[in-house]
Formats: C-alpha cells, sequence, structure tokens
C-alpha cells in the first residue's frame, strides 16, 4: 500500500508495486487521473481503478469510464461510501477469478505451472521495468542488460557474483568490458537522476528505498553534495549491489 500526490512517481511506484486497486484522484498535477489510468493500462491489464473528484462534468466521467474506471467516489469522501466500493471491487475480482478457474475445468484446460511461471516471470519484469523508468534509465543502452542479467538472477536463483557471464552471454573478455561499460554508465545516469529527486523531496519513501538497496545511500548522498556544488566528484556505484539489489526490491 502507498500514496503519492505526484503522478509521475505514481506511475513508476504502480508500474512495479504488487498491488490490486487503485483510488485515483481526476485532477491531479502534471497529468490527469484519466491520463495516469491510459498509461497505466498499457503495461498493468491486472488494475482495478476507483476514481475520486469533485468534479460532476458528465463528459468526464464517460471518458473515465471508458478509460477503465469501475466506480465514481464523490467529494467530499465518505469512508463508509469509499469502504463499501472498495468491498465490492475485491467481491468483483474473487468473482473474476473463480469463473477463470471454471473456464479452465470447463474446457479440460488447467493452469499449468508452465503458465504460472511465465506470468511470474512477467511481472518480474514488469516491476523491474518501472523501477527503470522511476530511475529515468529504461531508455538508456545497458537497460536491455540490466533486464537480462536479473531475468537470469531469478531464474537460476543465484546472486550476479556467481553468474558465469562469459558462459551464459558466449562473451570475449573484451565483449564482457564492454557489457560492464554499459550497465555501469547507465546505473550511473540512474544514481544522478535518483539524487535530484531526492534534492526535490528528501522525505519519499520509495526514493529513500531504492537509495539503500540500489546505491547504498552514502553514494547518493555525495552525489547530492556534487551536484549542490560542494563536492568535486560523486557517489560511487557498484553494478553488483545494484543488481543484486534491485532483484530483492520485486
Amino acid at each position: 500500500m502507498g500514496e503519492s500526490s505526484d503522478s509521475t512517481k505514481a506511475f513508476a511506484a504502480l508500474a512495479q508495486l504488487n498491488v490490486d486497486i487503485v483510488l485515483i484522484d481526476l485532477l491531479m498535477p502534471g497529468m490527469s487521473g484519466i491520463e495516469l489510468i491510459n498509461k497505466l493500462r498499457q503495461i498493468r491489464s491486472d488494475l482495478h481503478f476507483i476514481m475520486i473528484s469533485q468534479v460532476r462534468d458528465s463528459e468526464l466521467r464517460a471518458q473515465a469510464y471508458e478509460a477503465g474506471i469501475e466506480f465514481f467516489i464523490d467529494k467530499p469522501i465518505n469512508l463508509i461510501e469509499v469502504k463499501t466500493v472498495t468491498e465490492k471491487v475485491i467481491q468483483s475480482i474473487q468473482m473474476s477469478h473463480k469463473l477463470s478457474n471454471i473456464q479452465s475445468l470447463v474446457s479440460g484446460v488447467s493452469v499449468t505451472d508452465d503458465h504460472q511461471t511465465q506470468q511470474l516471470k512477467n511481472n518480474q519484469k514488469t516491476r523491474i521495468l518501472g523501477v527503470l523508468r522511476f530511475l529515468g534509465i529504461a531508455s538508456e543502452k545497458g537497460a536491455s542488460d540490466i533486464l537480462a542479467i536479473t531475468q537470469m538472477m531469478t531464474d537460476q536463483n543465484t546472486s550476479f557474483q556467481d553468474l558465469d557471464l562469459r558462459e551464459t552471454y558466449q562473451i570475449s573478455d573484451q565483449e564482457r568490458k564492454v557489457l560492464f561499460q554499459r550497465l555501469r554508465r547507465a546505473i550511473r545516469t540512474g544514481l544522478a537522476n535518483l539524487a535530484n529527486m531526492y534534492l526535490d523531496d528528501m522525505g519519499d519513501e520509495i526514493i529513500t528505498e531504492y537509495a539503500n538497496s540500489l546505491y547504498e545511500y552514502k553514494n547518493v548522498r555525495t552525489e547530492m553534495l556534487f551536484l549542490q556544488g560542494k563536492r568535486s566528484s560523486g557517489g560511487k556505484v557498484s553494478v553488483q549491489h545494484f543488481l543484486n539489489g534491485l532483484v530483492q526490491l520485486i
């Protein structure tokens, strides 16, 4: 469970958090609730949305329902109404799961271990992408390498230092060096972006968690001082610490 008044941060968090139901305000700074839902639908088809708003415009409400919300709650918020509506959504989710199981039984097709494993992998990839987007490095050249390596780590249930990259990738020492350069550049960019976010909002719990898990707080702190012109060099990055921490986050 979490909350955010920043739509961009909310998108990044919801891309990787294990949640089912989202209460979302129609009017949010930066991105409207409808726009946020449309973006989330592209990467998380499993989310269920309840919209909260003081706006009673029928056209906006129609757009919200078209985007995929299940209920509308008017402001001022009534806690009993929120509880009742949330319980209805929970019941709907449970019923959907039951119907899916019944369909599988009727058709003679059960949910196989392979299917469940693939679904788990997809969820893990989605969450990792969410973290990379939050750090602003999802489009970096090293992002695809990060995804591939973390997938191998989870598949083999091992840490980064125990992976045999030469054997897995079938690469030479020089190619391995280039791979590490790509990884380090992407991770370094993420550190700078995270430090900038920390300067804007030092109380954000997600930023703090990522700082500790991916970089160690001392390095984020050093990077912040560097960005403020108080140090001549920034924080250090460790490919091993970042990738191990990333797998632990998911």
